[in-house]
């Protein structure tokens, strides 16, 4: 059986190529990057590596030769070729080439959101539904990574702000990951699967971050505009703080608050402790 995990060389990617070698042994993984000497420093020689590139359609098809199961990584929005032009080119090639199955990683919710995050997302869905791949939708909530600055500022006990109302299903990148790997192993998973955290807001978030760290600082709620001044204030350009203050907005619009514990199920235990969650991340920045 040939595995296959697309934009590998990312965060995700990473752990989800380390997790399918401990659950594939007696088969063959491959790399997809666009970064081949990267991979090589990063990957086990046991670890084939394939160049592929979302925006360039030949690279892709060449990359997914005789592949069975993939792990198809969605892109990052905002590059110069759109997201739904990448992820197409990579569907496209999924099927030229006749891989069985593949696990996608995508937006809470997808055919139903309104958040314009889920829009790529949903059109990448009903792409690989109508190829008639044997899929899996993996519906990932919010990586609690997102929120560094909210907890490096809880750390170094100062004012920690946030202007989203709303909840969101926060766990570490590494456990969307390694579920991403265990579904790609399964031999009947589901169609659809909600991974998320438990549901809490900033509130909560912030109760928790006091705890993790012993801190007493002020947990604030301004409003997004007064946010990204903050932002700007910190010395960032107004392009980032506009862009980091948009990444509430899915917590704010409610497309990130649900309940659901495919995550946990996937796992097979339960998440990481939100304490614990936190001083794994500040540890390692």
């Amino acid at each position: 059986m040939n595995y296959a995990i697309t934009a590998a060389t990312g965060n995700f990617g990473q752990t989800a190529v380390r997790e399918l070698l401990k659950l594939a042994t007696d088969n063959h993984v491959i790399a997809i990057v666009r970064n081949t000497e990267k991979a090589k420093a990063l990957f086990p020689q046991d670890v084939e590596i394939r160049q592929g590139d979302y925006a360039d359609e030949a690279s892709m098809q060449a990359a997914l030769q005789n592949v069975d199961r993939l792990l198809f990584i969605s892109s990052q929005p905002g590059e110069e070729v759109t997201r739904e032009e990448q992820h197409r080119n990579v569907v496209k090639a999924m099927t030229a080439n006749k891989v069985k199955f593949v696990a996608y990683t995508s937006f809470p919710n997808a055919q139903q959101s309104t958040s314009g995050l889920a829009n790529d997302h949903r059109l990448t869905e009903e792409a690989i539904t109508n190829t008639g791949i044997k899929h899996a939708f993996l519906r990932n909530n919010w990586y609690l990574e997102n929120e560094i600055g909210f907890l490096k500022t809880g750390a170094a006990n100062q004012l920690t702000t946030y202007w989203a109302n709303g909840k969101a299903g926060w766990a570490l990148e590494r456990e969307f990951a390694t579920a991403a790997a265990k579904v790609l192993t399964l031999s009947d998973p589901k169609e659809v699967y909600e991974f998320a955290g438990k549901a809490r807001s900033y509130t909560d978030l912030g109760a928790t971050l006091k705890q993790a760290t012993g801190n007493d600082f002020e947990v604030k709620q301004v409003t997004a505009k007064e946010y990204q001044t903050g932002l700007e204030k910190s010395g960032l350009n107004g392009d980032m703080a506009a862009l980091f203050t948009s990444f509430q907005e899915p917590i704010n619009d409610g497309s990130l608050n649900e309940n659901s514990n495919d995550l946990e199920k996937v796992l097979g235990h339960e998440l990481t402790s939100l304490p614990d969650a936190i001083n794994e991340i500040l540890n390692r920045n």
